[in-house]
């Protein structure tokens, strides 16, 4: 049985060419971004309802339901792990989401934009090197807080009229819910995304390998 690294804090091993996209990576980055997009568009009524449905109970809560809206940036900086890659798969899926059709209209190119620039902070700052589970829900976290401050002064109904106490309960749910849905499960699904061999020719990939 291989050793392999902390979970938490999953290191990509050195190389020059680290940074450098290859045609893999920008073909499974859209790939990836079409299929958040999917998913976007089935959470777009679930997860609206959710998030309507908990808003009405005490305004503010409807933040527990946003944590699905973020993934794209987590699981594409998780894959691809270059600089990027979060922002790219988070903006492909927006523009799916949008095409497809929801509620929000063109203002979803922005938002995916704000999200995926939120999430690839996070893998910035730690230089494209660690992807586990710690980080992922750091860029959940990083995501929903980019989230919350384009929601706080832009939309159709900007967050700024609104009551302190409903924006600091919006922030902690978006918080919370943005390393549950985006970060833990985000982690979850390249795992198993990864067990079905499909990212063998990505890190992701081959750290599940060497973990058999």
């Amino acid at each position: 049985m291989h050793a392999v690294a902390s979970e938490t804090d999953t290191l990509t091993a050195s190389s020059p060419n680290r940074s450098r996209w290859r045609v893999v990576d920008i073909v499974v980055a859209a790939v990836l971004g079409v299929a958040v997009g999917l998913l976007f568009w089935f959470w777009n009524g679930v997860g609206y309802g959710w998030f309507e449905v908990m808003d009405a109970a005490t305004p503010g809560l409807g933040g527990f339901a946003v944590g699905i809206w973020l993934i794209g940036g987590v699981i594409g900086g998780l894959v691809i792990r270059k600089p990027g890659a979060a922002l790219l798969v988070e903006v492909v899926a927006a523009v799916v989401s949008m095409i497809i059709g929801n509620v929000w209209g063109a203002s979803t190119l922005l938002s995916g934009l704000v999200q995926g620039l939120g999430a690839e902070l996070i893998f910035a700052v730690f230089l494209y090197r660690r992807f586990g589970i710690g980080v992922a829900a750091l860029a959940g976290v990083g995501a929903g807080v980019a989230a919350w401050i384009f929601e706080f002064f832009f939309g159709s109904s900007p967050n700024i009229a609104k009551t302190l106490e409903f924006n600091l309960i919006y922030l902690g749910t978006i918080i919370v819910s943005g390393i549950a849905l985006a970060g833990v499960v985000g982690w979850l699904l390249v795992r198993a995304l990864a067990k079905t061999g499909a990212l063998s020719r990505f890190a992701a990939g081959r750290e599940q390998a060497d973990e058999v």
